[in-house]
């Protein structure tokens, strides 16, 4: 990671969450799961696991299989994941135009996210989206690491943890509702920005800017 800089006549620095922030990923996450489920025989509901996706994969296993077998299902799942996921996700509304609009003001672009950097990877390759930097397997306040060392001044993101990610970097967290929480919740929870989804990205920004 490079050093943070606190200049702030320098280029910009913008994170981004990348589930339902960037990327669509409730296609290929509901598929890989199906797909876990039929291999090692655990009942898993597919449709209410990509109703709360955000936090980290371990949290979302502990829910359908004992403790002691987190470790060893979140490896299995994770070993699925390339040949169900990839390929049916899809780009957020906006999200290309999203990173094209920080660049064009001579800004950087992050991804910060909790699922794993690998996986990250393929999806934005998949999807031919190219951040300037990727931190993968960071979730809510643990953000914070990664937009410090980025220098970022923003951080944009669907979730509460997301919001407290961009509070815990001392970053402007803009919020957008195209994840599991309400616009409500993303302002309680302290959302300095919230807007529909990433299509109104742009003109904040150019108005943040100015």
């Amino acid at each position: 990671m490079t050093t943070r800089t606190d200049n702030a006549s320098a280029p910009p620095t913008v994170g981004f969450d990348l589930d339902l922030t960037l990327v669509d990923t409730r296609p290929g996450i509901k598929a890989a799961w199906e797909a876990f489920s039929a291999e090692y025989g655990v009942p898993v509901d597919a449709d209410l696991v990509v109703s709360r996706l955000g936090p980290p994969l371990e949290h979302e296993m502990a829910y359908w299989v004992p403790e002691e077998q987190v470790t060893d299902m979140v490896a299995r799942y994770r070993a699925l994941y390339p040949a169900y996921a990839i390929e049916p996700s899809a780009p957020m509304p906006g999200a290309r135009d999203a990173i094209r609009a920080v660049r064009e003001a001579g800004g950087r672009t992050i991804v910060v996210t909790a699922k794993n950097g690998p996986h990250a990877e393929l999806h934005l390759a998949h999807l031919g989206i190219e951040p300037d930097a990727l931190a993968g397997g960071l979730w809510a306040e643990g953000k914070a690491e990664a937009l410090r060392a980025h220098g970022a001044r923003v951080y944009v993101g669907d979730h509460v943890g997301d919001v407290r990610g961009a509070a815990t970097a001392g970053a402007l967290s803009v919020a957008v509702a195209t994840g599991p929480c309400a616009p409500e919740e993303l302002k309680e929870a302290g959302a300095d920005v919230v807007l529909a989804d990433l299509t109104d990205f742009r003109a904040w920004w150019e108005g943040y800017l100015a």
